[in-house]
């Protein structure tokens, strides 16, 4: 056990605590295993009737994985630095699957693996505080941890947005694109946590303390959200994007074109090929992805650059999208030499 997580039984509620608010609440693979464990025993627990996941502090809810351990793992050529993604995406399973209701109240930044262990649940309530993203193009990555299912499932090519940008969502667009089932304010979460810890009527607790955000600006960029995104790759993409003279346009163009080329060309493929497959076949896609990603040079670059020598200057291989070798993309996409992953938690 990890005091980076706890766990408390509270009346109705299971109720996990992220506990790591210095580190924006990162999973480790502790933290992950722990989770796991604690959800298979409330599973079968009659007088748990739903879970509440929180995170301490003020910041974050969670701002992802503990890159920078598995960078370190990987520059030590550790052969178990993959086991951490392969418990972490069953625990996303294990949320999607569960048998009882999954309440993530998000507070604060949810990133990466965050969004891993709230999207997936039946509820998600989050505050005028939050800020969703999926950033992973910019370290050389990948939106994993479920990203092939939920981001082509967001309206309007909003999930092909999100994962070629890395662009961030507050509250109003984080409901409108359904990364949100409900909105509520941040001075109301412990009055909405007791009553989920208190009363039998889920629904109606939170419809109590759900609040109307306002008009979601990704709304209003929708229709050229769409138009853009829905082309058929990365440099359609940016085309598009090239043939307007709208600041945004610009500007995204400019922020795709800092991101990883590599990383851009398999997020673009993950995601096509994700809003053809259930859920289970997602996951086991994106293990297929990080099973080759890591093998491979931009991660490190990515993470060098960004969280070592934090110059923010990172060399991709190859710089352009040009330049990519479609046989190297390919790899990504076909089951690892130990075979897909098992998802059994």
């Amino acid at each position: 056990m990890t005091d980076d997580i706890l766990f408390e039984r509270r009346g109705r509620a299971g109720i996990v605590t992220l506990n790591r608010p210095k580190a924006l609440n990162a999973l480790t693979h502790a933290m992950v295993t722990a989770m796991a464990g604690q959800l298979k025993a409330w599973a079968s627990d009659p007088a748990v009737q739903r879970v509440v996941i929180k995170a301490a502090g003020e910041k974050a809810f969670c701002a992802g994985g503990d890159i920078r351990r598995i960078y370190d793992m990987g520059k030590a050529g550790d052969p178990h630095q993959l086991d951490f993604f392969a418990d972490e995406y069953r625990l996303n399973a294990q949320i999607k699957h569960y048998p009882k209701p999954v309440v993530a109240l998000i507070d604060g930044i949810c990133m990466g693996g965050g969004v891993g262990i709230s999207v997936h649940g039946s509820h998600r309530v989050g505050t005028e505080r939050i800020t969703f993203a999926m950033p992973e193009t910019g370290i050389g990555f990948f939106p994993d941890v479920g990203g092939s299912y939920f981001l082509p499932r967001m309206p309007a090519e909003t999930g092909m947005y999100c994962a070629l940008t890395a662009g961030r969502l507050q509250q109003a667009d984080a409901l409108w694109t359904g990364v949100l089932t409900h909105a509520m304010a941040s001075p109301d979460l412990a009055a909405l946590e007791a009553a989920l810890a208190q009363e039998s009527d889920l629904e109606a607790a939170l419809r109590r303390f759900a609040t109307d955000p306002g008009p979601a600006p990704i709304a209003e960029r929708a229709a050229a959200i769409e138009d853009a995104f829905g082309r058929g790759s990365v440099s359609a993409v940016l085309a598009a994007l090239d043939a307007s003279s709208d600041a945004w346009a610009v500007d995204t163009a400019a922020m795709i074109r800092s991101r990883s080329p590599m990383s851009l060309a398999i997020t673009f493929r993950q995601v096509r090929e994700g809003a053809t497959l259930d859920f289970d076949a997602c996951m086991r896609l994106d293990f297929r992805i990080v099973s080759q990603i890591l093998k491979g040079h931009d991660f490190y670059e990515g993470v060098r650059a960004v969280l070592v020598d934090k110059d923010h200057a990172p060399k991709w291989q190859p710089a352009r999208l040009e330049d990519l070798d479609s046989a190297e993309i390919d790899k990504h996409f076909v089951a690892p030499p130990e075979g897909d992953l098992d998802l059994t938690p």
